[in-house]
């Protein structure tokens, strides 16, 4: 819980430049120091204080007693003064460090006195401030059962961890499992077959993960070749459904004799948005504000402002819609290889304070009004696109479709009609006019770094086919929001970097724009191989055949 979301305990007098986060000290947490000290590093369990209950509900166990807090907190704040006092004898530490750390450890023992004068209910009832104090210098040299000990005792936070331990991210990353272990089930290790080492977690801290336990390793398969636009892609996919990357591979050898030579494909959009909401004090203000914005003299006025916070945001159009005395404001700008959130976040921000300086009554209500819209369904997606809006075509010939596929042209295409396009009618589908785009989509975006929360919006797919008037069958895959990036976020983890350097796409481009568009297009064309194994499955009847055969264990 932030401070700032905590104002009542503001009256407390501590410095919030000293101590940016609070954490709760639960009086069953709190145990002697000698008992962690006398662990080696080696040990891999870390018994729960014997004060833990065991056998209680979540809101008994975390309901404060500052009864025991109080006759508790002496003796741990005299064992970590011992533990202090021995550290700095070795170093050689000045009696003026220890004076001062007594000095915090007698203020700690009158806070924690005071705040036992009064009891309430809840998981913060009883809240004790982080040790500011503790250097990282002094804690690096520490064992990992002290810093176990550190941790329960409130004096350090979990999360502190690898800006403590900054030269030893792997380190944090164990004592930290040690913490979240110990809390979930004395009796055994619950993260045992979590896996944490090997990994480089430079790569992660302050970009991917927070609060870092392990990581979760993912099959990945290979698709292909994938012939697009006369050249080759084999596709990762991460996944663990069976069956899937079989099914893509089949698609896909199906479409290597399409009579176009290849899949091809069309970008025709490329642009994401961020859609703020803000508020004026009446309908009528916020009607001038959307005439105001589709000037196109103050639209440029915009554009200069947004496109200078960037090298390669580039405005290129503001859609407004109102309700009421709201206006919604979508931007949509160029990314280069980025996703671009970030970086259209930023933009957005600086054409908010341009417009604000015209319209000075008007309130920012958020940065984002779901009018962009980002990881839900939404039909303006489906509409007017976001990211990159593909569009991917391929003529199979019938022969292919009955040796390959094992089906018959007609039977794919009268599937598709009633599956694809009256079946997802019915439904009130937004988007979900295809068999499972979102499966490709998803395999390929862990596979790749991206984020997998997108695939909401980016697996909007429409597929077709239609019986040409030479018996072959001729399909199409829109894809009108994609949100792909090849450099920021996940792409620099090693493993996915090398998922992208298999397509070809790792990093930025000589031409801004060109990696990421070129992975949007592998997605659509890969997307067009699962749709065409599995129509052609269920066109079969084959599909329940192949689930049993891959999906279940010897």
């Amino acid at each position: 819980m932030s401070v700032r979301e905590f104002t009542p305990l503001f009256s407390w007098g501590f410095s919030l430049r000293r101590s940016k986060w609070l954490i709760p000290l639960f009086n069953n947490n709190v145990f002697s120091f000698g008992h962690a000290a006398n662990m080696t590093t080696n040990t891999r369990r870390r018994n729960r204080p014997s004060g833990m209950l065991l056998n209680t509900t979540p809101q008994q166990r975390f309901k404060s007693s500052a009864a025991t807090a109080a006759s508790t907190s002496t003796a741990a704040a005299q064992d970590l003064s011992a533990v202090h006092a021995t550290k700095l004898q070795q170093e050689g530490g000045s009696t003026l460090h220890n004076n001062n750390h007594n000095n915090d450890s007698n203020n700690h023992d009158n806070n924690s006195s005071a705040n036992a004068a009064t009891t309430v209910d809840g998981p913060c009832a009883d809240i004790r401030k982080v040790d500011s104090g503790l250097s990282s210098e002094y804690i690096s040299q520490l064992s990992d059962g002290e810093i176990y000990d550190l941790i329960i005792q409130g004096r350090l936070a979990h999360y502190e961890l690898e800006n403590k331990l900054s030269n030893d991210k792997h380190r944090a990353v164990k004592i930290r499992r040690m913490y979240f272990a110990g809390m979930i089930d004395p009796s055994r290790d619950t993260l045992e077959l979590l896996p944490h080492d090997n990994y480089n977690y430079e790569q992660v801290h302050g970009v991917c993960c927070e609060n870092v336990i392990g990581y979760v390793p993912i099959p990945v398969g290979a698709v292909g070749p994938v012939l697009l636009d006369g050249k080759e892609y084999f596709v990762p996919m991460a996944t663990t459904e069976g069956c899937l990357v079989a099914s893509t591979h089949r698609g896909a050898k199906a479409l290597s004799y399409a009579l176009e030579g290849s899949i091809r494909s069309v970008l025709f959009k490329d642009g994401m948005t961020r859609g703020p909401a803000v508020e004026l004090p009446s309908a009528k203000r916020a009607g001038e504000l959307k005439l105001w914005l589709e000037n196109p003299e103050n639209y440029a006025s915009v554009k200069k402002a947004f496109d200078g916070t960037s090298r390669f945001a580039r405005l290129q159009e503001i859609k407004v819609g109102i309700a009421g005395r709201k206006a919604f404001l979508r931007f949509r700008c160029s990314t280069g290889d980025a996703m671009g959130m970030n970086m259209i976040s930023k933009a957005v921000t600086e054409a908010l304070a341009h417009i604000y300086s015209i319209f000075n009554d008007m309130r920012v209500l958020g940065l984002s009004g779901n009018y962009c819209t980002d990881k839900k369904p939404s039909a303006i997606n489906w509409i007017d696109g976001r990211g990159k809006s593909v569009i991917c075509e391929a003529t199979i010939p019938k022969e292919i479709v009955k040796k390959v596929l094992k089906t018959r042209v007609r039977d794919v295409v009268e599937l598709n009609i009633s599956k694809n396009l009256i079946g997802s009618a019915l439904a009130g589908s937004i988007g979900g006019n295809n068999a499972h785009a979102s499966n490709i989509v998803t395999a390929i975006y862990i596979a790749c770094g991206q984020d997998p929360a997108q695939n909401v919006e980016s697996s909007n797919c429409m597929t077709l086919f239609e019986e040409t008037e030479n018996g072959d069958l001729y399909m199409t895959c829109t894809m009108p929001s994609i949100e792909v990036g090849t450099v920021g976020g996940g792409t620099n983890l090693s493993a996915q970097s090398a998922c992208l350097e298999m397509l070809g796409v790792k990093g930025s481009s000589e031409i801004p724009g060109e990696n990421a568009q070129t992975l949007a297009r592998i997605v659509c064309a890969t997307v067009m191989a699962g749709e065409l194994s599995l129509m052609s499955a269920i066109a079969s009847g084959d599909l329940l055949n192949a689930h049993l055969k891959h999906n279940r264990k010897k």
